[in-house]
């Protein structure tokens, strides 16, 4: 270990060459290279966590480069496990980085947290919220949380228990038992964000996981905090340990629970991505649905499409038209799959339904690189 490099934080009171020691003895997995994934990771990484895991399984796409900062122009269209592992090395070659460029499913998250002492949950969706959260309980690993949405943010420590009181820790259940339907509540794909927000949350994820590490400060066990970008005022809420809800005792008890995943479409109506639906838009039968609003941005140039808001979509249901493919799209291909669902209901087998995977962020990406 090089002393000069942490000098900074090995000085300050309280902290010291113990501390340091026990961050690179730690092994931290980071899920998500997103907004809020890439500057805990950059933090992490130049404090000197020894062992740090980065699981993502999606590209780099131009939408992202406001926010998620590990990334240039130039890496569009790569791995962004690879890339950030890559960026990582560079800024610290004394430590280990291991990359995951897949999707945490049941049927292997439970061997990759493992392998694990602290979590960082960066994702973006219920569905992989409540897995991880009760992976980590039934792993006993301290979960670090972070959440952003459009002007405000969210930061608790989930699984660990109190510093001070010892008191057990609550998990993310505590606060919501049970996922949201989909769709029901946007995330920030839909929603929009802020740019520096998901910056200030991840690094804000990255102290907390320091801490808990070196057992300094009193971290946010059975706590949550809030944040609001716009009044810079912040809040904390203790979170007390709920019922009406089941957490898995045992990896069968784990494998049986209902986790929605989101990569695969429900039986009835088919996800496509880009090079698919040029294809299709050649055929007369097919008609492209726009589910956003008319507000939202960029706008579908030199395309024939019909624009129907998620708001308006329950009355369009009711006309009739002639096409029998059906192409829906939306932003980032989440809203689109609950249109598809509601025409899947609705007609049957009368008409071919198709959500854009990805939606026209990976639409307009494929433009880019053909």
């Amino acid at each position: 270990m090089s002393a000069e490099r942490y000098n900074r934080q090995i000085i300050l009171k309280g902290f010291g060459e113990e501390a340091q020691q026990k961050l690179l003895r730690a092994k931290v997995l980071v899920i998500g290279a997103g907004g809020l994934g890439c500057p805990a990771l950059q933090y992490l990484a130049a404090a000197g966590i020894g062992h740090i895991g980065i699981v993502d399984d999606d590209t780099i796409s131009l939408s992202n480069l406001h926010r998620q900062i590990l990334f240039t122009t130039a890496d569009i269209g790569k791995l962004k496990a690879e890339v950030a592992g890559k960026r990582l090395q560079e800024m610290n070659p004394q430590i280990g980085i291991i990359r995951h460029p897949i999707r945490l499913q049941k049927n292997n998250i439970l061997d990759i947290l493992s392998r694990y002492d602290y979590i960082l949950d960066g994702t973006d969706n219920f569905e992989s919220r409540y897995l991880v959260n009760d992976a980590c309980s039934l792993l006993n690993k301290p979960l670090i949380f972070a959440a952003v949405s459009s002007f405000e943010g969210q930061l608790a420590v989930f699984n660990a228990p109190d510093h001070s009181t010892l008191a057990p820790g609550t998990n993310y259940r505590d606060l919501f038992p049970e996922a949201p339907d989909k769709g029901e509540i946007p995330n920030c794909a839909e929603n929009g964000v802020i740019g520096v927000l998901p910056g200030i949350l991840g690094t804000m994820a990255a102290a907390e996981t320091i801490k808990l590490i070196t057992k300094i400060g009193q971290p946010l066990t059975n706590k949550i905090l809030n944040y609001n970008l716009l009044t810079q005022e912040q809040y904390i809420i203790n979170i007390s340990h709920g019922n009406g809800y089941t957490l898995p005792k045992t990896v069968d008890d784990f494998l049986n629970m209902d986790y929605q995943d989101t990569s695969e479409a429900p039986q009835g109506y088919i996800e496509i991505d880009a090079s698919e639906l040029v294809k299709l838009q050649q055929l007369e039968s097919t008609i492209l649905i726009d589910v956003r609003e008319r507000h939202e941005v960029p706008v579908l140039d030199k395309q024939i499409y019909t624009q129907v808001p998620m708001s308006e979509f329950a009355a369009f249901l009711n006309k009739d038209f002639y096409q029998k493919q059906v192409v829906l799209i939306c932003q980032h291909g989440i809203r689109s799959v609950a249109a598809a669902e509601a025409m899947q209901e609705k007609y049957g087998d009368a008409k071919k339904i198709y959500s854009l995977k990805g939606g026209i962020v990976k639409w307009r990406d494929y433009f880019l690189k053909s």
